[in-house]
């Protein structure tokens, strides 16, 4: 899908051209700095925090279109390095492909001495922005890694670049991890084109009318984006404010007018041909289906198959990062990204009489943003038609569209996700359903926690020099499992023991464990449940004749919070639930003398109990942790301060048994 041209995008630039070193560009002549550039260097700075890295002093975009609708972006440029960690903000990337060619760029730079120098043509290099899941791409950088990035160093450049023909938008990017002093984006049409603006993450700003067919859109002192030591935070790119503009012309026949539905019938028309079905797709679908009437049971055993069976690779070329491949060279290869792996999954449920639609959404909740119209996201599912009538306890991902047919939401690229499920990064944000003239704009549900769940139990012996041994039963299924059923069907036993030990010293200091044993690894509607034997040393903690015990042996469920003000949404990233079960035997000639208090914690969007009991000469632990909800304004965060430090204070309560 259509990568963000923002943010990640940028870090994967950096991240790209890191290594080139510093060309030797040849100190300037005083004349060939640009004047433009000298005078945002002189600007007095506001006070930044002390974390703020570099800023941007000027950003200035014109985006042209031609008569032919192709268009040319040219951009101004200009960073101030403020501290040492902002010397990669100085390294220059202006991503491009066979159709986005830089057609000029320049770049300057002023060292913190004051040394003016001017990069040349040769001294750029052009390298591939490798993002480690093509098999082939044509994303290029042109790259620049000029002198003076140092704490008072300035960097600047210019480019012009031709845009992407097929697309009747374009999106300003004005927010991200650098404070900006002065931007500006300038839109210039030609005679007959109108346009329209959605904002996302931001009020609306005015537009400039500089006559002749051209606006201007100013804004300056925008702060940075700063979610790095803010916790439970969203992602950068569902905060950071952007403006998409759409256009339109007398002689461009496939536009994106500002609606989900003209965004829908544009992308139909890049993949409708692209999900035509073979012969060999159509006998694939009748063999996986053989034997099933069920609704649910031949499109899991087709989702299955194209989830498991079908390589997430991509090969990406031009317009191929938004058009999917055909569904007959995705079946034939049995490799595609998630836009082709959605198109054969289209394809072949159309061959049993399943209709399929593919969905575009984006991995971070929040990017996709309901009331702005956009092609921004970077990923793409299947929405697949539920019959009218046809009901079934199986089936969680469900929604409704506008139209009233009833549709589930299925990633086939997310290899680990039950069938009737999808995962909890997509839940609760918004999807465009791409469905022709009935394209719209669809909220993902929020799955139930019962969906996703980790169980935990055990009955322990405690003796009286404090050691602990028994066996513990892990089960986990849903998303919560993705990590160990990947560890235990793709990786080698060195990891897995490494990744238990991980998991056991985050409450335990010293242990053994022996006779693990692993059931339902592969199997996503079946619990993954491990088994094991645990022998844990100076457990209890003797005091004199008291004895200090744990009861909650295992599982770990806290999660940071800060005592700072809060303006951010929160992202409890999942909705899930956690049951732990404890027995403690106690060791002879000890009787409990204090117990913790029971726990009985509901704030709607989430609960936590715990009860600790004694039960003859048997110490009982149960507690149950619920999260309902993914998304809480900040205003909750009261609630959220007070979930976590609920959540510590039970899990580092002891138990105290006295010595008779």
């Amino acid at each position: 899908m259509n990568r963000k041209l923002h943010l990640s995008c940028i870090a994967a630039i950096v991240c790209t051209i890191a290594c080139i070193a510093v060309v030797p560009a040849l100190a300037a002549n005083k004349d060939s700095v640009p004047d433009w550039v000298h005078d945002a260097a002189k600007q007095t700075l506001p006070i930044y925090s002390p974390t703020t890295r570099a800023v941007i002093l000027l950003e200035d975009m014109t985006y042209t279109v031609a008569p032919d609708g192709q268009a040319v972006e040219h951009l101004r440029k200009v960073i101030k390095i403020l501290r040492p960690n902002g010397r990669e903000d100085g390294i220059v990337g202006v991503p491009y492909d066979k159709d986005t060619k830089i057609l000029s760029m320049h770049v300057w730079s002023i060292g913190p001495d004051g040394h003016e120098y001017a990069v040349k043509d040769n001294e750029m290099v052009d390298v591939g922005a490798f993002d480690g899941i093509s098999l082939y791409s044509d994303d290029k950088v042109r790259a620049a890694n000029p002198p003076g990035r140092d704490p008072g160093g300035i960097i600047a450049y210019e480019y012009e670049r031709k845009a992407r023909p097929y697309l009747t938008e374009t999106t300003w990017f004005f927010q991200g991890e650098l404070p900006r002093l002065h931007q500006s984006f300038t839109l210039v049409l030609p005679v007959g084109f109108t346009f329209g603006t959605v904002w996302a993450h931001h009020d609306e700003v005015k537009a400039i009318d500089l006559e002749h067919q051209n606006w201007r859109w100013q804004m300056d002192n925008v702060p940075r984006i700063d979610t790095d030591e803010i916790p439970l935070a969203p992602a950068d790119e569902a905060l950071a404010g952007r403006m998409t503009v759409h256009y339109g012309g007398p002689n461009l026949s496939l536009m994106t007018t500002g609606t989900w539905q003209s965004i829908g019938q544009w992308y139909d028309t890049l993949a409708h041909d692209r999900l035509t079905a073979t012969p060999e797709i159509a006998a694939k679908a009748a063999e996986l289906t053989a034997g099933k009437t069920d609704f649910y049971d031949k499109a899991e055993a087709i989702g299955q198959f194209v989830q498991k069976d079908v390589r997430y690779v991509e090969i990406k070329v031009g317009i191929g990062g938004l058009q999917p491949h055909a569904a007959a060279d995705v079946f034939r290869n049995r490799y595609g990204d998630c836009k082709d792996k959605s198109t054969l999954l289209t394809a072949m449920l159309s061959t049993v009489g399943i209709h399929a639609a593919l969905v575009m959404v984006d991995t971070d909740r929040g990017v996709v943003d309901a009331d702005a119209p956009s092609t921004v996201g970077d990923h793409v599912v299947t929405a697949i038609e539920v019959p009218k009538d046809y009901r079934s306890d199986r089936l969680h991902g469900i929604i409704t569209a506008n139209t009233g047919k009833r549709y589930l939401i299925f990633d086939p690229t997310w290899e680990l996700t039950p069938f009737g499920q999808f995962e909890h990064e997509l839940q609760g944000g918004y999807g465009v359903l791409m469905e022709g003239k009935d394209s719209q704009i669809i909220a993902l549900p929020v799955l139930n926690p019962s969906l996703n769940t980790i169980s935990r139990s055990a009955h322990f012996q405690l003796t009286a020099d404090g050691q602990l041994q028994g066996t513990v039963t892990v089960s986990r299924f849903g998303d919560v499992s993705d990590r160990w059923r990947n560890l235990y069907t793709a990786t080698d036993q060195k990891k897995q023991q490494d990744a238990m030990n991980d998991f056991l010293h985050q409450d335990i200091t010293t242990f053994t464990i022996k006779d693990l044993k692993v059931e339902n690894a592969g199997s996503l509607n079946k619990d993954l449940t491990t088994t094991f034997d645990l022998e844990a040393q100076s457990f209890g903690k003797s005091m004199g004749a008291l004895m200090m015990v744990r009861p909650r042996v295992l599982g770990t469920e806290r999660f940071p919070t800060d005592m700072k003000h809060r303006s951010l949404p929160i992202d409890l990233r999942e909705t899930m639930q956690a049951k732990d079960d404890y027995e403690i035997d106690l060791p002879a000639g000890y009787t409990v003398d204090e117990l913790p208090p029971a726990v009985n914690l509901d704030l709607g969007f989430a609960s936590y109990t715990s009860t600790t009991e004694q039960k003859g000469n048997t110490l009982h632990y149960t507690r149950t942790y619920t999260v309902r909800e993914v998304s809480l304004p900040a205003s909750k965060y009261a609630d959220v301060q007070r979930l976590a430090s609920t959540i510590i204070a039970d899990e580092q309560s002891s138990a105290v048994l006295k010595k008779q």
